[in-house]
């Protein structure tokens, strides 16, 4: 009897055996790696999102990546060939000023496929991710303008380009869809990548917004917004955060945060090139997609009323359904209602 239970026992267990080493085998033809831009991986925004991303591939693959943090524009182009150079695929490059120098490394090495956040790259072995800022950051001026008592709210942007411009549009259109009246005073950090990680200016720039009548603020400024938030909760005012889920960060004084899901996308690069589901081409993602979003959480739960989640909810469907259109700044590069 033994021998007959043995005589099937075997090549199940070979087969399962056969089965993980195929399994073993995939897994090893991947060989993943991550370029952080200016802010690095710890910036609490944007490039922390990635980070995030690609952490949970590596903890339920055991898979893991190179990595590299950019600290000068020089890098960029040095950094993603390096990685091609040295076998990684898929290489992901974080950020829209990584597009240039993609696109150049990208046609040196067309048989690695390079993943880009936040910028179109159009060649067969690049697939670009972008999202659809714009709609998330109108979620939540709709919530500042719901919260604020002056009818007034700010926007700190970082680095002043087309791309932030668009999170600025998209806040402003929020607010006066709740109240018409409100008054949305708008300041830019700077016209550097140093703007990205500037909490000193932060301070000063929503000090200032707060002298003026402001207050809630939305930052969308990487590191900078670090200031901003201090900021707010010095002066017992609300700061709004942005990418990443920062409500932890200053605990009754975020309103919210406009969440831009960077980490599913970094996740998906990897997890498609093991998973041999991975295309080139261009993925936008918004609301639709759950690609942007705000948060609510223990730590902003206490801020936001019941009308004050149903009147988002409804402005959320609206949007998906295409009821409300939120115009897209970097479309004309003009801001309307």
């Amino acid at each position: 009897m033994s021998l007959s239970i043995n005589k099937f026992l075997k090549p199940a267990i070979f087969g399962a055996a056969s089965l993980l080493l195929a399994t073993a085998a995939t897994a090893a033809d991947i060989s993943p790696a991550v370029v952080f831009d200016m802010g690095g991986k710890f910036d609490k925004s944007f490039n922390q999102g990635v980070y995030d991303g690609v952490e949970r591939f590596k903890q339920e693959t055991g898979i893991d990546y190179r990595e590299f943090e950019v600290t000068n524009e020089t890098q960029r182009e040095q950094a993603l060939r390096r990685m091609a150079q040295r076998g990684a695929n898929p290489v992901l490059g974080v950020g829209f000023a990584q597009g240039p120098a993609m696109e150049k490394v990208a046609k040196e090495f067309p048989n690695t496929k390079f993943t880009i956040i936040d910028m179109v790259v159009d060649l067969p072995n690049v697939q670009s991710v972008v999202f659809k800022e714009h709609e998330g950051s109108f979620l939540v001026g709709a919530l500042a303008a719901m919260a604020s008592e002056n009818a007034k709210v700010g926007f700190i942007g970082g680095m002043d380009i087309p791309l932030i411009r668009r999170f600025a549009c998209g806040y402003e259109q929020g607010a006066k869809h709740v109240n018409a009246d409100t008054e949305v005073v708008q300041n830019m950090t700077g016209t550097t990548p140093a703007a990205w990680n500037d909490p000193g200016r932060g301070s000063e720039l929503s000090k200032g917004q707060f002298d003026r009548g402001v207050d809630v603020i939305y930052a969308a400024a990487g590191g900078t917004g670090v200031g901003v938030y201090q900021a707010a909760k010095d002066a017992g005012k609300m700061a709004i955060g942005v990418d990443s889920n920062q409500n932890y960060m200053q605990p009754g004084t975020m309103l919210t945060s406009m969440l831009k899901r960077v980490d599913v996308a970094a996740y998906n690069a990897f997890k498609q090139a093991m998973d041999d589901s991975w295309e080139s081409g261009i993925q936008v993602l918004g609301l639709a997609e759950a690609g942007v979003g705000w948060a609510l959480d223990e730590h902003n739960e206490p801020m936001i009323t019941g009308e004050m989640k149903d009147t988002i909810d409804e402005i959320s469907a609206k949007i998906v359904s295409g009821d409300i259109k939120v115009h897209d700044y970097t479309s004309d590069n003009t801001c309307t209602y």
